[in-house]
């Protein structure tokens, strides 16, 4: 008799990874077939005839082997690394570990349930087709994040939310029970709550509704809550914030070098509210200059061990979106207590200098100070000072929209600074800094928070001067503390790597550029000269960009290895305690060494430095997402139309455009653009078309139109039109 067919659809089950997991766990250990199913608390048959099918499949992979019969052990020479995963958008990723040369791939099959930037332990392995490695995930040893941000689906008895972050591959199961108040196709924020072994999505539950797709606010709460950032304070933390006492007291000032007298004005953007940082000037009897630093005294009102010192340690920096600030302290501190404004005493932390006409630093000295501001300036009303040498401020630039002038000994400190920080700007060029003055995108809002245009903000002499004065604070202090051999809060960044300076060399080599790689020196002076030479040209953001891909990052440590970019052997951030945690630290270092303290813990500091250089990274994401996010919403006004962009980036699937005029940058899929059949060339980094041989390739000018403008996943699509020959 014949025996019925076998019903298709029940897929046996692959114990690989769990086998291996048993084994690795214990790499000096053979195991039976008996034992593995005892572990994974395995007792029926079918379930066991796996586990022998599954032992035999990693025997032929030569991940295991045969120790005696029915006995098995992991390979000793096998590879077990922990590190960290890289997901792409296309559902695989790449493990990244200090102890590999190369990142390994990781194929989809492999990840077992790991997340984009989770920790994990993996094996990596040569596969036979190629000889490239490749990683399985064995263990999740840390989550990144269990918190994600997506648009909701509701069926019947459950829910699914899909992110819009494109490296993650799956979406989120929501059971009803745990809908909250979440309607059908709301923005929310869902917590990430189990994986079972046989799903194919986590469940999550929802923790909070954010609003309607495309909506301003919900989109911005969006893009913050994606980052795990918050967009107010806890009702505690404000009502702790307002009781503290801000007013200036005799007692306080007697415990503080008194520079009241002292001719004090500060230099911002025209739409601050926080002035972190003044300056000081008078001309000594000697003939130098006394230049003070002075910068608000956060650590005076924020005492450790607060709830409000604890939320701003979390926070650790304000984040600058395009349409607000997210600070880091209470409005009563950041915009009022602290904020060094016009007309008002305060108290300050200050780094104050004696220079000579050659800008050399005779004399420093630290400690804290009350100020009292002189004037508030712009940084246009500034340069206005320093461009026409006259104390007259123009209506158009004024911050009052009136003509007024300004009190001569003003207009002479700010020609003298300004002629001191040249000279500063100079030797610190010649000493192979790095001068990245990329240009920043801003937006003309309406009330409604709409953008109306987009301008370009470019450093001139008047924010050369603040910066020049910063960081010889900066570095002041931290060489002070340095040289004592105690534990500071350092920003510290690294020599470029190789390997990008050499891709970058490719690229711009297509432009007539180069770079010296005879010394540190030469790379940093080449650097600077492409950077000089690319400036006005069409190729000037990507090269830009391309240049600033190439150095390390800065981040805080306690070990100090110098500061490449800014050719410092020490340097730290003093100077913005407002707006940054680590700054906060450096006062309370500084302030306890002069008291004569111990070096502190730098275990602890370490740890601190971390945390702070963590959330830095996502507030500088959360901004660069706000501005795509922007411009965005200002292309969806101009689909009509056609623009002439740059190509900056080349992949299999299409080309990278970047508008010349606003600097929004969108893709054009290869498959849509219609004068030809296109192929990518690796080596190039080119599409090229098959019947005219015409070549695509990075910092061509091409005209393009609007296709789509997708806000939620903050994505312009453009249309190719043609080349600009």
């Amino acid at each position: 008799m014949n025996k019925k067919p076998r019903k298709m659809g029940k897929k046996s089950k692959d114990f690989t990874a769990q086998i291996f997991k048993i084994l690795s766990k214990e790499p000096s250990k053979s195991f039976n077939y008996k034992q593995i199913a005892a572990t994974l608390e395995l007792k029926d048959t079918k379930s066991r005839n796996e586990i022998i099918r599954d032992l035999k499949v990693l025997k032929a992979q030569d991940k295991i082997h045969e120790t005696e019969i029915g006995k098995y052990q992991v390979i000793s020479k096998a590879e077990y690394y922990e590190g960290y995963l890289d997901m792409n958008s296309r559902k695989s990723g790449y493990f990244v570990c200090d102890e590999l040369e190369e990142d390994v791939y990781v194929p989809k099959q492999n990840l077992n349930h790991a997340l984009d930037k989770d920790k994990v332990k993996v094996y990596v392995y040569n596969r036979r087709s190629s000889r490239k490695p490749e990683a399985e995930v064995l263990e999740i040893l840390e989550r990144a994040k269990t918190e994600f941000v997506g648009v909701i689906d509701i069926q019947k008895n459950f829910a699914f939310v899909t992110t819009t972050n494109a490296k993650m591959y799956t979406d989120i199961f929501i059971p009803k029970n745990k809908l909250g108040e979440a309607q059908n196709g709301d923005v929310v924020l869902v917590e990430m709550e189990d994986w079972p072994k046989k799903a194919d999505s986590p469940f999550g539950k929802v923790i909070k509704v954010l609003g309607k797709p495309g909506e301003h606010n919900t989109e911005i709460h969006a893009i913050l809550a994606e980052y795990g950032l918050p967009y107010d304070f806890p009702i505690e933390v404000e009502a702790y914030a307002n009781k503290i006492d801000t007013s200036i007291t005799t007692e306080e000032i007697a415990k503080r070098r008194d520079m009241r007298n002292v001719l004090t004005f500060t230099i911002d953007p025209k739409d601050a509210k926080d002035f972190d940082d003044a300056l000081s000037f008078q001309v000594l009897d000697n003939g130098n200059y006394e230049i003070g630093v002075h910068i608000a005294d956060v650590s005076h009102y924020l005492q450790e061990g607060t709830i409000l010192d604890e939320e701003a340690y979390n926070r650790a920096t304000s984040v600058y979106l395009v349409d607000r600030v997210v600070p880091m302290l209470p409005e009563v501190l950041s915009n009022f207590a602290c904020s060094l404004r016009p007309h008002e005493e305060k108290y300050t932390f200050s780094a104050v200098f004696q220079l000579n006409n050659k800008a050399e630093v005779i004399d420093s000295w630290f400690g804290r100070t009350v100020i009292y501001s002189d004037q508030r300036f712009s940084y246009e009303e500034a340069q206005s000072i320093i461009e026409s040498k006259s104390d007259i401020i123009p209506a158009e630039i004024s911050l009052t929209g009136k003509e007024y002038k300004v009190p001569q000994p003003i207009v002479e400190a700010t020609l003298k600074q300004d002629e001191l920080a040249k000279i500063l700007r100079r030797k610190r060029m010649s000493n192979g800094a790095i001068s990245f003055d990329k240009v920043e995108v801003k937006f003309h809002l309406n009330q409604e928070a709409e953008p109306t245009g987009v301008y370009f903000k470019v450093a001139k002499d008047a924010n050369h001067l603040i910066e020049e004065f910063m960081l010889l604070a900066n570095r002041k202090v931290a060489e002070f503390i340095g040289k004592q051999k105690k534990t500071f809060v350092y920003r510290i960044h690294d020599e470029p790597n190789e390997d990008k300076l050499m891709n970058l060399q490719a690229v711009i080599s297509k432009f007539g550029y180069s770079i010296n790689f005879k010394s540190k020196k030469d790379i940093s002076s080449s650097l600077n000269s492409l950077l000089t030479e690319v400036q006005g040209k069409k190729e000037q953001n990507l090269v830009d960009t391309l240049a600033i891909r190439t150095m390390s990052k800065a981040v805080y440590s306690t070990e100090n290895i110098g500061h490449y970019g800014l050719a410092f052997d020490y340097y730290s951030h003093f100077t913005s305690p407002i707006r940054r945690y680590p700054d906060v630290m450096a006062h309370r270092l500084l302030q306890h060494y002069l008291d004569g303290g111990k070096s502190v813990s730098e275990e602890d500091y370490e740890a601190k430095c971390h945390h702070s250089s963590d959330m830095e990274n996502l507030a500088a994401q959360a901004e660069r997402d706000s501005i795509k996010y922007m411009q965005v919403k200002y292309m969806q006004d101009h689909k009509d139309e056609e623009f002439l962009g740059v190509i900056s980036g080349v992949t299999e699937w299409g080309i990278y455009v970047e508008i010349i005029e606003n600097k929004c940058e969108g893709m054009c899929r290869i498959r849509e653009i219609k004068d030809d059949y296109y192929t990518f060339d690796d080596k190039q980094y080119a599409l090229v078309g098959e019947v005219s041989k015409n070549i695509l390739q990075l910092g061509d000018e091409v005209y393009v139109k609007v296709k789509n403008a997708d806000l939620v996943k903050k994505q312009l699509d453009f249309w190719y039109i043609r080349k600009n020959e």
